[in-house]
This record gives C-alpha cells, structure tokens and sequence, in this order.
C-alpha cells in the first residue's frame, strides 16, 4: 500500500508534465510526441500515459484532437500537486522527488518565526531532488499540535499531500522570503555544496485554510543545478 504522501505513477507523469508546462519548456498549442515515444521516453506503459493524458485534459492543460493527437492548452493555471515547490532545473520543469533525512520532535527553535500553538514542531529534514538530481535541502518545522506523532513512512513525495489526506490541513497560503544562507553542517553527500558554502536561502511561513500560520521552514538551494522562480499571472 502506498504511504499517505505517495503519488501513482500516472500522477508522477502528469505533474511532470504539468511543471513542464509552467516552465514554458512545453508552450501553448504545442503538440505532444506521439503516445507510444512519449511512453517510451517517460519510461512508462502507453496505458499510463495514458491516463496521466487524461488528468492533464481534466484539468484543462490538454487539446485531444481526434485524428491529430494531443496539444498544450497552456493558457490554463499549470498547478498541480507541486505548486507550491518553486524550485526548477535550469532548464526549466523537473520532478521532484524527496528523501527522509530525519524527523523529531523538539522543542521550537528560538530563529524561527511565530507560528502555531504548541511549544514544540516536528523537525522534518529532506533532500529535495528534480528528474533524479539533488537540488536542495529543506527544513521544515510542523507545529506540534498538528499532529502527536510523525514517522517516515508516513512521508514521501509531497508533504503537503500528506498533510491533506493524514492530517486534513491545506496550505493555502505561503510567504517565501530570498536570501543568502549556508549550507548546513547536516548535509548529505549526495548534495554536492558542502557545509558552510554560501547559498541561496528560502524562508518560508505558510498558513492552512483556517488562517492560521502551521508551519516555518527554510530551504538551501544548489544554483549550479537549479534555481528558484516565481510566475506572475
């Protein structure tokens, strides 16, 4: 059985898709490579594909023409289940994926903003990955009251889609702070900037739907591979 935050292969491909889409790599009325190379280059069945093709025309971001094949209808908000990960290849798009680097609950750090209601969070530490390559760390502080307990297999790709289905809380809101940070002294080695580099850091408060601040979290990312963006619409 899948864990609370996984995705279904069809789900993976279509929010790829959808990335590709925002980062203007796939533009309006462009059409789509046939389903069977598609599949091929995705990696997937045709049967798959297939079905990520229909996510992607339910959510108005696909033109199937019969006779023709399939075309980008881009003039449509490309969000998806990653909309609030603002981090892109150079080139544009990528999937993320996420690694578990470690999880405890403690007590709040005194450098972080005020948010929630508990004295403690639930400390989450990953590494941030887009078509395979790692591109950034992220630290991300839960209130506590959010929830008692929190394991890593109850986490995988999106924390946010956990958060929806385990926890019942949506991000509606989040404010991202740009600056200069470095890399801390807990970085794997599969991060290719090592501790005490200087980086691009991103702080973040973000609110669920009652209107409360739950969660603060800071983000470092490696600019040679990847860099983060903003979209105005």
């Amino acid at each position: 059985m899948p864990s609370a935050g996984s995705l279904p292969l069809f789900q993976q491909i279509s929010e790829l898709l959808i990335r590709e889409i925002a980062s203007g790599r796939m533009q309006d009325g462009e059409r789509f490579a046939p389903e069977r190379d598609l599949a091929k280059t995705l990696g997937v069945s045709v049967g798959t594909l297939r079905k990520s093709l229909a996510d992607l025309e339910a959510r108005g971001l696909l033109d199937r023409r019969q006779g023709s094949g399939n075309y980008v209808r881009a003039q449509n908000d490309a969000t998806g289940v990653y909309a609030f990960f603002r981090v892109e290849l150079l080139a544009g798009g990528g999937l993320p994926t996420a690694r578990i680097l470690d999880i405890q609950r403690l007590p709040k750090s005194a450098d972080l903003p005020k948010f929630g209601t508990s004295t403690q969070a639930h400390r989450i530490r990953r590494l941030r990955s887009l078509n395979g390559i790692p591109v950034a760390l992220e630290e991300i502080w839960l209130d506590g009251d959010c929830v008692a307990e929190i394991s890593k297999q109850d986490l995988s790709e999106s924390l946010y889609l956990y958060y929806r289905r385990a926890l019942g809380l949506w991000v509606m809101r989040a404010d991202d702070t740009v600056g200069l940070g470095t890399v801390p002294n807990w970085t794997p080695s599969e991060f290719t900037l090592q501790a005490g580099v200087a980086t691009v850091q991103i702080d973040r408060l973000s609110w669920s739907q009652t209107g409360a601040a739950i969660e603060a979290s800071r983000s470092w990312i490696d600019t040679s591979k990847a860099r983060y963006i903003a979209r105005l619409r």
